[in-house]
């Protein structure tokens, strides 16, 4: 037996030994959806970040940023084809200071630690000879692009206000950039215009009128420039932090059928940095991935969104076009370890239930927070966590019922593929496993009992774990199994454990668990 094999295998069941296990009644409500997801609701960021970046004493980006990133590595395509495909956006802090070397724009400089810059850097450049190699590169491993706008252009800081940019939006650069990328046959899905200037903004702002006034500029620039509608982008935004009378003003202004996607950014986990110390991990981080009512707090955050598209019915409803959890690059701590699936699979999985249609990670690579590791692009294990959602868990969205402890949470979908439903079970209890069973609520069955499941196909189960037990470890299990790439820098085999329907689904302490029951009967996924 594989030595990595055997120790993931024996602390499993010394951690069954340890823990107690609860009966749960989970009851899936199959009748109708509550939500709709696009079908590439898993999206992560590359970002702008140059190698200088570095804050708090350290240095997390290196060489993976756009500008800097080795496209070559063997083990980075491999990471993104495996998803057939992956919705990257590109964008981030300073792409607000980014010109496009394109039309007028002759010079192009590299970003610069400036004092007084925008996040402390000068204004940066995209060559078109690095925006033909990125889009070799997303052409190859099949990507689905959004491309962050540079929304500052043409604009000057306020003298009266610090942080305020006023002035119209100057579009020439941008549309000289599309006009070229046009020429070339390039495909941008959607283009985001700017990146955190709503309300109070960060580093930037700009006033929700003007902000509407520009982006309707901006959306008949694409009108005008992308003749056929099968390849036209759509216009997405405003990519910021989500307050109400700022998204209200901007949405009364731009109007309905200008804005596509309504995005906005999560980090609910606050700033990576403990500040008072402005040298380490915040020493609570761990107790709020592992805390459901502080997770559950960001629910109101995305009911205000939710409630926003409502009024307002952009077409494609609300993105989370930016999420790391923690501020300011991440936890160095908790972000690259299997600890921190727990807050970012059940974001995915509570962002979904309110009709948010995609989720961005920042970043695939870059910071403490990036799924692959910035210098080896080995997988952190939240690359795993989210590849099997992207796999196993459709677009249409049920609502789940359960009993007792909150430290049990789950989301049902329709299965991505072929009939039934998928399920994520996420144990944040150190000491309970629990072992399930489920109930099916048919239609017509109000105010009468659900209906127990009973299946006769074999259940297909993915269990995660941490490999030596510790939620601390960087190396994750499937099923047992130690997800190490091999020499040939293959993303693993993920195949699920095929268990017999009249067992129970157990959940170990501090587990994550994807289950897709074949022969479920749900009229909402027919």
């Amino acid at each position: 037996m594989n030595f990595k094999f055997a120790f993931c295998l024996k602390i499993l069941l010394l951690s069954a030994s340890l823990s107690f296990a609860q009966n749960v009644n989970v009851v899936i409500h199959g009748a109708a959806s509550i939500a709709k997801t696009d079908d590439n609701f898993v999206c992560v960021t590359l970002d702008w970040w140059p190698a200088e970046k570095c804050d708090y004493n350290q240095c997390p980006w290196g060489k993976a940023g756009i500008l800097n990133l080795d496209l070559r590595y063997g083990a980075l395509i491999n990471a993104i084809k495996a998803f057939n495909p992956l919705r990257i956006k590109v964008g981030g802090s300073l792409q607000d200071n980014v010109v496009y070397k394109v039309g007028e724009v002759s010079s192009c400089p590299n970003f610069m630690k400036r004092e007084d810059g925008l996040f402390g850097f000068s204004q940066g450049c995209l060559s078109m000879e690095r925006w033909d190699q990125l889009n070799r590169f997303f052409n190859h491993t099949g990507v689905k692009l959004t491309f962050g706008l540079n929304a500052l252009f043409g604009r000057n800081e306020s003298q009266t206000e610090k942080g305020l940019w006023i002035g119209d939006w100057q579009p020439q650069n941008t549309k000289d950039f599309m006009q070229y990328t046009i020429s070339k046959g390039y495909k941008v899905d959607s283009y985001e215009f700017g990146n955190q200037l709503s309300g109070s903004g960060m580093g930037a702002k700009v006033d929700a009128k003007q902000y509407g006034k520009d982006v309707i500029v901006l959306k008949n620039l694409v009108k005008e420039l992308y003749a056929h509608p099968e390849t036209k982008p759509k216009v997405i935004g405003p990519g910021g932090f989500y307050e109400e009378k700022w998204f209200n003003t901007f949405l009364e202004v731009s109007g309905q059928g200008i804005v596509d996607g309504l995005t906005h950014h999560i980090y609910n986990l606050g700033p990576g940095i403990h500040i008072r110390s402005s040298s380490m991990d915040d020493p609570n981080m761990m107790n709020k991935v592992l805390d459901p009512s502080y997770l559950n707090q960001v629910s109101q955050t995305y009911k205000g969104v939710s409630d926003v598209v409502n009024k307002f019915r952009p077409q494609l409803g609300a993105w989370v076009s930016e999420s790391g959890g923690a501020l300011k690059g991440g936890s160095k701590d908790v972000s690259r370890t299997f600890a921190d699936g727990f807050w970012y699979l059940d974001q995915m999985g509570m962002a979904s239930t309110y009709d948010q249609k995609v989720f961005c990670r920042q970043a695939l690579i870059g910071g403490n927070y990036g799924l692959l590791n910035a210098t080896t692009f080995v997988p952190n294990p939240d690359y795993y966590g989210a590849l099997l959602w992207h796999r196993l868990m459709g677009s249409t969205v049920l609502a789940v019922t359960k009993e007792s402890d909150p430290n049990l949470r789950v989301y049902a979908h329709c299965a991505k593929k072929n009939p039934g439903v998928s399920l994520i079970f996420i144990n944040l209890s150190k000491d309970r496993s629990f072992n399930i069973t489920l109930s099916n609520a048919k239609p017509g069955d109000a105010g009468k009992p659900n209906y127990e499941f009973v299946g006769k196909q074999n259940i297909e189960e993915y269990h995660l774990r941490a490999l030596t037990g510790d939620i601390k470890d960087d190396i994750v299990c499937l099923n047992d199994v130690p997800m190490v790439q091999a020499d040939s820098e293959d993303i693993p085999a993920m195949d699920p454990k095929l268990v017999d329907a009249s067992t129970p689904i157990s959940i170990a302490a501090q587990s994550i668990a994807y289950v897709t029951i074949r022969d479920f009967e749900a009229p909402a996924c027919v």
